[in-house]
């Protein structure tokens, strides 16, 4: 079988084509390429350069490729600027979906993995967040991951599609400098261009209720999370249409920003300027941490890679691009 990824030229789309790849999966690629790059592909992997809003690309990929399962990465992703642009956000995220699932329901694709965030829960009062922690997202990113669940499993249910939705804690690392984080919003690399800047790295609130003060959250590398959809294909694989499935992508373990920040300088070799603290950002909870039990029992999952792996990774991308 193919299955078609998109946003697989992005960030955490081009590790999952590559895991995929490399487990002997036939893949194609479906990018926009508004942020991701085709340098991430691998020359043997096909890239169809299309919007998931284009219902006529989609069923050409579809059909062109022989794709009988989709796992769904593409979306708009950051906080602040769904707050900015609702509409875009719920555009392209949701109606994008909704396309991207007419076009599959069509053509008969009976498997789908959909990218889904911890984003979807808000500000849980939990010490970690199971599956059944009540969903309260608070900003419109969550909001169209949420809204997003709902309409992969309602789809699936009438059409016969086995679905995964997996719920990503914080990402970060690189399984492979050419694959690395670009953005400059997640907490890793807007500290490591800080950091190689001579600039002094900003912790937002050091007030919270948590032992450091500042935010806990669950670091999971890029690659773990790769490797959690590959599972999720062999599941869907395995059981097909029966499949309906909700599940956290986490360690399991909290880091504090402060912790995470003091651990990047380190590995950057502790030279660069200490951290400063601004003020609370809005919306920030002050822990976040998953429950990884249920992905370990449904799909026999649990992540391989600690924080320092991440820090290091990241950091090694960079100084690989700035020679």
């Amino acid at each position: 079988m193919t299955w078609m990824v998109t946003g697989g030229a992005g960030y955490i789309g081009s590790h999952v084509v590559r895991e995929m790849t490399a487990a002997g999966e036939s893949v194609v690629v479906y990018d926009d390429l508004s942020s991701g790059s085709a340098d991430r592909l691998s020359g043997g992997v096909p890239l169809v350069v299309g919007s998931v809003l284009d219902r006529g690309r989609l069923d050409a990929a579809i059909s062109d490729h022989r794709v009988s399962g989709v796992v769904h990465v593409a979306a708009k992703k950051q906080v602040a600027e769904s707050v900015e642009k609702p509409l875009l956000y719920y555009r392209e995220n949701v109606q994008g979906l909704q396309t991207l699932l007419e076009a599959c329901a069509a053509a008969g694709v009976s498997r789908f993995v959909f990218s889904s965030s911890a984003a979807v829960y808000g500000m849980p009062d939990v010490d970690l967040v199971t599956e059944d922690t009540p969903c309260a997202p608070v900003n419109p990113y969550g909001e169209t991951k949420l809204a997003g669940e709902w309409l992969v499993r309602a789809a699936g249910r009438a059409h016969g599609i086995g679905t995964v939705c997996l719920r990503y804690f914080n990402v970060a690392g690189t399984a492979a400098p050419e694959l690395a984080d670009t953005g400059t919003t997640n907490l890793v690399p807007a500290v490591l261009r800080r950091l190689a800047a001579g600039e002094a790295p900003v912790i937002f609130g050091d007030d919270y209720p948590t032992p450091d003060g500042t935010c806990v959250r669950d670091y999971i590398h890029v690659s773990d999370i790769a490797s959690a959809h590959l599972a999720a294909a062999g599941r869907l694989v395995r059981t097909g249409a029966q499949t309906d499935l909700v599940l956290n992508i986490g360690r399991g373990e909290g880091v504090s920003v402060r912790e995470m920040t003091e651990l990047i300088s380190e590995v950057t070799g502790g030279t660069g300027p200490a951290a400063v603290v601004a003020p609370r950002r809005a919306g920030d909870p002050a822990r976040v941490v998953a429950s990884a039990a249920l992905i370990g029992r449904e799909l026999g999952w649990s992540a391989r890679h600690g924080v320092k792996e991440m820090a290091e990774s990241a950091w090694e991308a960079m100084r690989r691009r700035r020679t």
